[in-house]
């Protein structure tokens, strides 16, 4: 037989599983203990007590009586009488018997009744606990009750709770101080669907405030360490793939309900078959072994000793089993009567500030509702953690904790345009310490999907230029009227337009937008670019997408719009109408555009002072004879396309400043570029010109040209007529020589010589007074050979104030 410890522990479960046991398996499980008591005691007394004994039942006799003397006499013989019963058996005759009829006589559930209670009741604990030890379901289990384990002990839901209970408290107080120090704008709630501690009501009238409680003081809470915050994180990670690894199915549900039914069904049995046999246990029992032969008997009368015993211990065991059934059957109720797939954390949400804790389904709903059996406490501090504002929350704590301000100075640069700039990559919020550097210029925040920009933002009254680089940020009241009134530049990278945020297109305020990304996806049709209509002081607008048309809606800023920029990354613009309408841009950017000739439609543009058609598909210019209605137009960029040549009337553009024509298809400049008077800088670089024309002396008032990667192998002398000339860029050509007269540009400044057929360089370059070692690039062994007096001009250290560049 078995030991009671050894039965017992079929029934052991890990005692932290205890928490997904209802006091219904509890019940059911203290019940199979006792059921196992049964068992083992009664078979302990079969093996020791448990017997029959049996006595023969005699036939029938006729008492031998003094027969009547037929003389009349009496008979005065003694008569001896017998005073019991003469079995003339033998004790082993009685142990033969015994055992014999112990088989045949005693039925069979008298002799195996305890057996039968301890398989069936091994039977039971099996069903109650099968789901914990069946691997498809015990690995989720074992996960789950870990990662219950350690949110309801987490450091951080202690914190947010904390948070939670003294929110009322909170939030009165500071609509009350904010009532008093803001009285025309509040910050609004930096969570979505929550309330904030300094959320304004909004009506038609204006904000409204509401501060009907009295001021509380509200307890500080302890900031959490590092680790905690670490271990804090990792649950919120981990509870996100437990989550969707255990909704996409039901085992666990159906296992469980499963098991229900099978001890149901096992219950019904049991008192079905037992409720039959429980009258066949008797004291006394009629033997018949038909071993006359050997006895002398046919019938003996048996009494079995534990009889009594065991029909009392068969009583025991039905009113558990009944008692065990009911239970059942309530399980089944419970498991029918509501919809135990879906678990809905409405009370969490109404007695939190979390309102975003999701619904959840299937197993990880019914594992939740088995806790709630237990203590509804788990299923509130576990929510915690299904929160995104909660997440939010703790990645805004630590997230301050490791930028400090301090570090964050660190981290502050200097721009081109001498600005004191600070980038934010990759980061789970905005650091509060940003909005302490009250002197930056320039703030960049890149892949950041959560940042918020609170009302401190108001400190940084230098600030002027934000980029949002993949950062649908959210403003809070005040911050929005603070950018609304002293943003003068923002940057919009985005892949969807829906991470434009809508504040955007409020900032009335705003002089320059750049907005990058793409704008001709199926789902990016309806672009919100009319909105910029209320950008009433809007002057810059850079769009690089890949549109196949400027938007109709884009015109909507054109009055006050005076540069225009769209790089459409290799699309092909084909519709460009609506640019007539644009009569105030002075600036005109279309780059990339797979243009093949210049567009019609640019030649209305009045007030045009620089077009840039970079890198388009143009290889003819003859349209350029219209530019002579655009009088303003100072520069002209025709650069990186498939230009073969410059038609004569270019002559017409009589006020062009500036022209651009590297990376083409030339291979000669002219004459008529040369009587071009105003011209004061000159790029024909990267082409496949072979000749300088002598008429470029022409060009009094040149001051920057650029001919590098071509194949020029002399300079004619008029070059250095252009005694203005501060940039002068021969690299990668053929020259072989430079002449003497370089000594006549005494304006230059940049001098690049590298990559020619050189022998040596002119000692007369000491004589260009503003030229030094830094503006000269040419190979070192040249430098070298030049006279040491030369070099020793070259390499003086004079601080030369450069004139506007290119």
């Amino acid at each position: 037989m078995f030991t009671l410890a050894e039965v017992a522990s079929l029934n052991d479960i890990q005692p932290t599983y205890r928490i997904l046991k209802p006091w219904w398996d509890v019940f059911m499980d203290y019940l199979a203990v006792v059921m196992l008591m049964v068992a083992i005691f009664a078979g302990t007394m079969q093996l020791t007590k448990d017997q029959v004994v049996c006595l023969p039942v005699l036939q029938s006799t006729v008492n031998s009586k003094a027969q009547p003397s037929t003389s009349g006499k009496a008979d005065f013989t003694t008569v001896e009488t017998t005073t019991g019963r003469k079995t003339n058996l033998d004790f082993q005759q009685y142990v033969f018997i015994n055992q014999m009829c112990y088989h045949l006589a005693l039925p069979w559930y008298s002799k195996y009744f305890p057996y039968l209670v301890l398989i069936h009741t091994i039977i039971l604990i099996v069903s109650s606990n099968f789901w914990f030890k069946y691997p498809k379901t015990c690995s989720k289990i074992e996960h789950f009750v870990s990662i219950l384990g350690k949110c309801f002990e987490s450091p951080w839901t202690t914190k947010a709770l904390s948070e939670t209970a003294c929110e009322d408290s909170e939030e009165n107080k500071q609509r009350l101080t904010g009532a008093q120090s803001l009285p025309k704008y509040v910050s609004t709630s930096s969570d979505e669907g929550s309330p904030s501690a300094s959320t304004p009501m909004i009506t038609k009238s204006g904000f409204k405030f509401s501060a009907d409680k009295p001021m509380i003081e509200v307890p500080s809470v302890t900031i959490l360490d590092k680790k905690d915050g670490e271990q804090a994180k990792a649950l919120f990670e981990k509870v996100r793939k437990f989550r969707a690894h255990v909704e996409d199915s039901d085992l666990i549900y159906k296992l469980y309900v499963g098991q229900t039914v099978i001890k149901t069904v096992k219950f019904i049995f049991i008192l079905c078959y037992t409720a039959n046999f429980v009258n066949t246990i008797s004291f006394e029992h009629i033997c018949n072994p038909k071993v006359e032969h050997l006895i002398g008997y046919t019938q003996f009368e048996c009494t079995h000793n534990m009889a009594y015993m065991l029909k009392k211990l068969l009583i025991s065991y039905i009113s558990l089993i009944c008692v065990y059934g009911f239970i059942c059957l309530y399980t089944l109720f419970w498991l029918f009567r509501i919809p135990l797939k879906e678990y809905s954390f409405e009370k969490v949400r109404e007695e939190s500030s979390f309102s975003d804790i999701p619904d959840v389904k299937n197993d990880f709903a019914f594992l939740l509702h088995m806790v709630d059996q237990y203590d509804q406490l788990y299923s509130k501090r576990f929510g915690v953690f299904l929160s995104e504002v909660s997440e939010n929350k703790l990645r805004e704590i630590s997230l301050n904790h490791e930028w400090t301000f301090e570090k964050l100075r660190q981290h502050v640069s200097r721009n081109a345009q001498d600005k004191q700039e600070l980038h934010l990559f990759m980061l789970s919020g905005v650091p509060d310490a940003v909005f302490d550097l009250t002197d930056l210029d320039v703030l960049k925040l890149e892949l950041i999907p959560e940042a918020k920009i609170p009302a401190k933002i108001s400190q940084m009254t230098n600030l002027q230029e934000l980029h949002l680089c993949h950062c649908p940020a959210k403003v809070e009241q005040t911050a929005f009227s603070f950018l609304r009134d002293h943003l003068r530049c923002l940057h919009v990278k985005f892949t969807d337009v829906a991470e434009i945020p809508a504040w955007v297109y409020l900032l009335k305020n705003l002089r320059e937008l750049y907005l990058i990304g793409n704008l001709n996806s199926e789902n990016n049709k309806m672009i919100g670019l009319e909105s910029l209509r209320e950008l009433r002081h809007l002057k810059i607008l850079h769009v690089k997408s890949n549109l196949t048309k400027i938007p109709p809606n884009i015109t909507d800023v054109a009055p006050h719009l005076t540069k225009l920029v769209i790089h459409n990354d290799g699309t092909k613009l084909v519709v460009l109408n609506s640019l007539k309408k644009m009569t105030n841009v002075a600036e005109l950017e279309l780059q990339n555009c797979e243009l093949e000739r210049i567009p019609h439609a640019i030649f209305s543009l009045s007030n045009l002072q620089e077009l840039d058609l970079k890198s388009n598909s143009i290889r003819t210019i003859e349209e350029i004879i219209s530019f002579q209605h655009l009088k303003r137009l100072t520069c002209l960029k025709l650069w990186h396309n498939k230009i073969v040549n410059i038609p004569s009337s270019i002559t017409h553009i009589k006020n062009l400043e500036s022209l651009y024509l590297s990376n083409n298809k030339l291979e000669s400049l002219p004459t008529a570029v040369f009587s071009l008077q105003k011209l004061r800088c000159l790029d024909v670089s990267y082409n496949s010109i072979a000749l300088i024309p002598v008429e470029i002396g022409l060009l009094q008032n040149l001051q920057h040209f650029h001919i590098t990667g071509n194949k020029i192998d002399i300079l004619p002398k008029q070059l250095f007529k252009c005694v203005k000339l501060r940039t002068l860029n021969l690299g990668q050509n053929s020259i072989t020589s430079i002449p003497d007269k370089i000594s006549q540009l005494l304006q230059l400044t940049h001098l690049e010589l590298k990559g020619n057929c050189l022998d040596r360089l002119p000692a007369t370059l000491g004589q260009c007074q503003l030229l030094r070692k830094s503006g000269l690039v040419v190979e070192d062994h040249l430098f070298d050979a030049l006279p040491s007096e030369v070099k020793e001009v070259l390499n003086q250290d004079t601080s030369i104030p450069f004139a506007n560049g290119i």
